[in-house]
């Protein structure tokens, strides 16, 4: 289960360990986008998870779960800016009571799916960079997560990439989040055109060379290409990987990401090639099943 900032996505799989196995079942459900309650988010889960009961007589041995939200060590949340009304809700108490016949293992969206994309790269150090409705991210030192699974994440989104650049849902300024996300991007674009902006317009406008759509989308590439080559100093990755539904919507953004990160080498420490992710929008999820497989270690 992959919970994002606008939907849930779910797969069933059918294996004995790592990330492969017979996909049984697969579903994608947004969130209600008028709602300010999490108890409406949650009637969507709870139909979803039934939908997949039903689908299935299995019993589910094991449940990966990837999170966009900030979750403590007991898995509560303890805030997601993007759905305030999360705060506080006791998560796995919640998913617990969906599958109470399953081991639950629950980390962050952006470090599962640095997991997965590792793994299908066989790569034993890598930066992974989730753009969507947030920005989320991991870094695989070694073949080992930077930060452990059930502590925290790598919140690459957080970074200050432009003091005093545009207002950050965590209340600072200038985070990557705030300059290079979908939102971000569809509100610079909208500001430059005069009108709101959805994601096709500025897709088309994009590929059209619209000026309001290339300054706009560049402007997020800078941003994130100062993030990665910021990281890239002290991990030293092999490869960074850029992921996530708004990145793999925009043709051409992750070339733009590693033409603007090959620019800020320095002699003798080039910054590393910039790829997109092998799995798009679903590294996340990848991630999920794996730990759902147990093929994750702490």
């Amino acid at each position: 289960m992959d919970i994002g900032g606008t939907k849930v996505s779910f797969r069933l799989v059918l294996g004995a360990g790592g990330a492969e196995g017979e996909v049984l079942w697969s579903s994608l459900a947004r969130w209600p986008e008028s709602s300010a309650d999490v108890a409406d988010d949650l009637t969507v889960l709870r139909t979803r998870v039934k939908e997949l009961r039903d689908a299935s007589q299995h019993r589910f041995a094991g449940v990966g779960v990837a999170v966009a939200a900030t979750v403590d060590p007991s898995g509560r949340v303890v805030s997601w800016p993007n759905r305030g009304s999360w705060g506080g809700l006791d998560l796995l108490g919640e998913l617990r009571s969906l599958f109470p016949e399953s081991e639950i293992v629950w980390a962050d969206d952006g470090a599962l799916a640095a997991v997965a994309e590792a793994r299908a790269a066989d790569v034993p150090c890598l930066v992974y960079a989730g753009v969507g409705t947030g920005i989320g991210g991991g870094v695989v030192v070694g073949g080992r997560l930077l930060s452990a699974l059930s502590r925290g994440a790598c919140e690459l989104g957080h970074m200050i990439v432009n003091h005093g650049g545009s207002p950050c849902t965590c209340g600072r300024r200038g985070c990557v989040q705030s300059e290079a996300s979908g939102p971000a991007t569809l509100r610079r674009a909208s500001a430059a055109r005069g009108v709101n902006v959805s994601f096709d317009q500025l897709r088309a406008g994009y590929l059209g060379g619209e000026t309001w759509a290339v300054a706009a989308v560049e402007h997020s590439c800078m941003a994130l290409a100062a993030a990665l080559a910021g990281i890239g100093e002290l991990a030293a990755p092999a490869v960074h990987v850029v992921g996530g539904g708004f990145a793999a919507g925009i043709p051409g953004f992750v070339d733009e990401v590693g033409r603007q990160a090959a620019a800020l080498s320095r002699p003798g420490h080039p910054v590393a090639p910039v790829v997109p992710a092998r799995f798009g929008g679903e590294s996340s999820l990848r991630g999920a099943v794996s730990a759902a497989m147990g093929a994750l270690s702490e």
